[in-house]
């Protein structure tokens, strides 16, 4: 079976790169928009013919409930919810609005341990089997791999698209997709947001970036695909490529402003299209708006997210999804400026949006589009459309007949279990991509030595501890000064200690970002305050690759494209000649003196003989 899906997945990438445009809905689709013609009702069309209005307008909202029970959520969860929505558990938000789906984050409190998730899913398909039209909810979450994902330890955490994409294998993107999948289910999630289709071509853009799988779009068309695939077809979850039209080229940030692109209908048909086109032909379920102007499309000045030129002119009818389109969050500055919130969930469903996501004010938004149905601005029939694609999604996916309880025991023995960690060992191993070794440091002969592992660290995954243990059991003498964003003192910290040591091994996080100068110098200035110690230096971007850019005086470069606890393990076997290099870059890294030439060139990626 396996080997049947990836066979399909190699097709719809070589059809794409042929330059040919797929099918529509080559595969099978969750997507029959319209009401059987030949005589008898569905049982979808039987179901909405007893819904009501609310009902079927509930059906086209998903949003976030607070607590980690659906019934009896802590005081200040019960408190959230009651100022959000009017009732104090998420069992009650879910009846009061009849809502199609809720989302899961960390900060909303949905998101402890494997039993814990897995019971409270169980609670909020009771409350949803149990009220009005007693249809099962799709709860879903953010689970891209890499630095977007929401599932907690001990859930195997893969790395992101664009270590996928230097790895240049679908049948790990697939893997990833399919052990990921099925840990979402086992805990009662039957919808992940992912993956990112985008295109990064732009290294200064600020919300894509590393969770794109590349800056070429015949490799990210690929990538998508294989992705898809392994999700539906692997796992049984349902997917959103995202963010329609494509999100990859701006300087700008949907959550906080309006991007706009300004590639011209050809570039866009060029750049921007092949993924999606790729995931419409492996049979996407769900594809995601992007709150951005691209003039080329529509000169309206409207996002994405509002424009029927794109949503039904180019998405529906000419690149012929026939599938859920979702939005992105309503709740961000992207789709607000322009219109108020009263009338963006209106404006998104007249553009040919099925399923809105997250608006700042849940009740004004459903009140909004009940009134604009009672005005004769929306018609029921076009709120019909919408619910007849939801539910014959969840018809497909197997949760409209019933959701029966999770097994919290179950839960925690598929989370993160020895066979997916494995995968996960192998994968990641293959993205590790090294892009100089002038100096011939690598990998590191066996010494007793003294390391300093230093840089920036994130608080969730201790990147330089990670790295300063593993190397400490390979017989080296290792310690970890993690700087942050450094300050003056603690560059002169780092310079003293690596004056003291044998090897400096220094760790940096978008240093390259010119949206805020002065921290990101600050990680550039420490680098090369190690680098004119004249000590052995390696540097080592563990997010985007376009940091290396900057370090011309460092002669030992490697990219990671992440830094869980997985990819620092991987590093640190590369580092010490148990496993060789293998990524290539999937993108340029440009010249920070002149961003038009190159650093370093697509598919540049070093790889070394292991000693014996």
């Amino acid at each position: 079976m396996r080997g049947r899906l990836l066979a399909s997945t190699v097709a719809i990438a070589l059809l794409v790169a042929g330059g040919a445009s797929p099918p529509a809905q080559a595969a099978p689709s969750a997507t029959q928009a319209t009401p059987s013609t030949r005589g008898t009702p569905s049982p979808v069309d039987r179901l909405i013919a007893r819904m009501s209005l609310p009902e079927k307008v509930g059906q086209l909202f998903a949003t976030y409930v607070y607590g980690g029970s659906a019934t009896a959520p802590s005081a200040a969860d019960a408190t959230a919810n009651r100022q959000a929505y009017g009732v104090e558990t998420g069992a009650e938000v879910v009846a009061k609005y009849h809502l199609g789906g809720v989302i899961y984050f960390s900060w909303s409190h949905n998101l402890d341990s494997p039993r814990q998730i897995a019971t409270l899913s169980s609670g909020l398909q009771a409350s949803a089997a149990g009220n009005g039209p007693r249809i099962p909810l799709l709860i879903s979450t953010d689970q891209e791999h890499g630095i977007v994902q929401r599932l907690p330890a001990p859930a195997t955490l893969f790395p992101g698209n664009m270590a996928l994409g230097a790895g240049r294998s679908l049948v790990d993107a697939y893997t990833a997709a399919r052990i990921t999948g099925r840990e979402l289910r086992a805990v009662g999630i039957q919808q992940a947001w992912a993956p990112s289709a985008d295109v990064n071509v732009n290294p200064a853009n600020p919300v894509i970036g590393v969770r794109s799988f590349g800056s070429d779009p015949l490799l990210v068309a690929g990538m998508t695909a294989a992705q898809v695939v392994g999700f539906q077809q692997g796992a049984g979850v349902t997917v959103a490529a995202k963010h329609f039209p494509g999100h990859g080229d701006t300087r700008d940030d949907s959550h906080t402003e309006l991007p706009v692109i300004h590639h011209s209908r050809a570039e866009w048909q060029q750049l921007d299209a092949p993924p999606f086109r790729a995931a419409i032909a492996a049979g996407i379920d769900t594809i995601m708006t992007a709150h951005i102007v691209v003039p080329s499309l529509d000169d309206s000045g409207d996002p994405a997210t509002l424009s029927a030129p794109i949503l039904t002119g180019l998405l529906r009818e000419q690149l012929g999804f026939r599938g859920v389109v979702v939005t992105d969050s309503l709740g961000m500055a992207g789709v607000r400026q322009k219109y108020g919130d009263d009338r963006v969930p209106v404006l998104a469903l007249k553009a040919g949006a099925d399923l809105l996501l997250m608006p700042p004010n849940l009740d004004l938004a459903v009140n909004s589009v009940l009134a604009a149905v009672s005005s004769g601005e929306l018609t029921e029939v076009r709120i019909d459309q919408s619910v007849r694609r939801l539910l014959t999604l969840k018809q497909r996916r197997g949760v409209l007949d019933g959701v029966p309880p999770v097994d919290p025991a179950a839960a925690e023995r598929v989370v993160g279990q020895p066979a997916h960690q494995a995968e996960l060992r192998k994968i990641t191993d293959r993205t590790v991509t090294a892009l100089r070794n002038d100096a011939k440091l690598l990998p590191l002969p066996r010494a007793d030595r003294s390391v300093l592992v230093t840089g920036w660290n994130s608080s969730a995954f201790d990147n330089v501890g990670t790295l300063a243990a593993g190397l400490a059991a390979w017989g080296n003498r290792t310690t970890a000064l993690p700087t942050g964003l450094p300050n003056d003192a603690k560059i002169a910290e780092a310079v003293t200690a690596a004056q003291a040591n044998d090897l400096t091994i220094v760790l940096t996080q978008k240093s390259f970002d010119t949206t805020v100068t002065d921290p990101n110098a600050r990680q550039q200035k420490l680098v090369h305050a190690l680098a004119a110690t004249g000590r052995p230096v390696v540097v080592v971007a563990v997010r985007d690759a376009y940091d290396v850019g900057h370090f011309d005086d460092v002669p030992t470069q490697l990219v990671t494209f992440g830094y869980t606890k997985a990819s620092m393990e991987a590093l640190t076997r590369v580092l010490v000649g148990e496993v060789a290099p293998r990524g290539k870059l999937p993108v340029s890294i440009p010249d920070p003196a002149d961003p038009t030439a190159v650093r370093y060139p697509y598919g540049h990626g070093l790889t070394w003989r292991l000693p014996r």
